[in-house]
């Protein structure tokens, strides 16, 4: 189970830190707006990495979403959170990682400031067994053929869709 006295900034729509809450109240449907951090990784043949995420989480169990996706710590900035979950998720530090942009998104019980990130990595990935349920490359057609059918995450359906669609 996640830690739901972790520590997350809470910002305002340009990202600046107004304050902190709890992971806990993060997901308990109050919609504070905290940040969180998103790649997408790719393989040089364009297929897109996903991580299955474990059906302990407290959002979206056992859903296929974005390689890595993670919060934002408190204190913390918005490249180091990258890493870190990139690091944590995957265990690979030797990657490029390009900014697409940062959005809001709106879920059932949470708001997030989404800063998205891309990269082409042909390394080794390594999914966390303690943080992933597992991962694997999928072909765009692979992708677009599964939209709509409750087999992502919605946030990942949103943003795929919108920036690579």
């Amino acid at each position: 189970m996640d830690n739901q006295k972790e520590l997350f900034p809470v910002v305002d729509e340009d990202g600046n830190v107004t304050g902190s809450i709890t992971r806990g109240q993060a997901h308990d449907g109050s919609k504070i707006l905290h940040p969180v951090v998103h790649l997408h990784v790719f393989n040089s043949k364009g297929e897109l990495y996903l991580q299955k995420r474990p059906d302990w989480k407290d959002i979206q169990p056992g859903k296929w979403d974005t390689a890595t996706g993670g919060h934002v710590d408190y204190g913390e900035d918005v490249t180091h959170a990258l890493r870190r979950e990139v690091r944590e998720e995957l265990g690979i530090t030797d990657f490029k990682e390009e900014f697409i942009c940062k959005y809001v998104f709106e879920g059932l019980r949470e708001k997030e400031l989404v800063y998205v990130y891309k990269t082409v990595y042909d390394g080794e990935l390594q999914p966390n067994a303690n943080e992933l349920s597992g991962g694997r490359f999928f072909n765009r057609e692979e992708i677009l053929n599964r939209i709509g059918k409750d087999f992502f995450t919605p946030n990942f359906e949103d943003e795929y869709t919108k920036i690579f669609g």
